[in-house]
């Protein structure tokens, strides 16, 4: 029943809204480039947790481990990424014209840095590998099972995350003055900064 799954949902929820460096991230793009694009990045983020479910499911928690060098790589590849980020909005603010010429390469780049960033977060390894077992059996887990979880992460990390970039993006809107464009992309860039810092430094 569906009911068996509500712990997990509850769970994973309030571990979502409690902001962190995926929803900073997320926010900071919405501020800097508008809703589509930290859309992508959210997309990036629930795949990330998707990668994460599926190994506590299939009980890949030791290969997770044994490959924890892999996984600094990528959390300081996702850092770094999200500093570019915070470089770029600091210095072209959220001009249109500079905005466009970051949404010109494509929407793969924003995919994985919200992708590479959900690897490397702490605070996701710690859920799926910590608190995950405590409130799932996974050694009763098969495919339909997993399935539910799948599609269950899918729609609570959109339903979490999309009230907070579609926020950001309507103030975003509402601030046409140049001097203001300004300050809302150092605001942007501060939050990137924030969430790549928060990365890096918490273990």
């Amino acid at each position: 029943m569906i009911f068996d799954y509500l712990p997990y949902v509850i769970a994973l929820a309030i571990a979502c809204a409690i902001p962190g460096p995926g929803v900073t991230a997320s926010v900071g793009t919405a501020l800097g480039s508008g809703f589509r694009p930290a859309l992508v990045f959210v997309t990036g983020i629930v795949f990330g947790d998707l990668t994460y479910l599926t190994f506590a499911v299939l009980g890949l928690t030791a290969i997770a481990t044994v490959f924890s060098g892999f996984f600094t790589v990528v959390k300081f590849a996702g850092a770094a990424y999200l500093l570019y980020l915070a470089w770029s909005f600091w210095h072209a603010g959220v001009d249109p014209d500079a905005v466009a010429r970051r949404n010109a390469k494509g929407p793969w780049a924003t995919l994985m840095g919200g992708y590479a960033l959900t690897l490397g977060n702490p605070k996701t390894i710690i859920f799926y590998m910590a608190l995950l077992p405590t409130v799932v059996d996974l050694q009763a887990i098969h495919l339909e099972q997993y399935l539910v979880l799948a599609v269950l992460t899918v729609l609570v990390l959109y339903a979490v995350c999309i009230p907070y970039i579609g926020l950001a993006a309507r103030a975003r809107k509402f601030l046409v003055n140049p001097r203001a464009l300004k300050w809302l992309g150092r605001g942007a860039a501060t939050a990137m900064a924030s969430a790549a810092l928060f990365v890096v430094v918490k273990e």
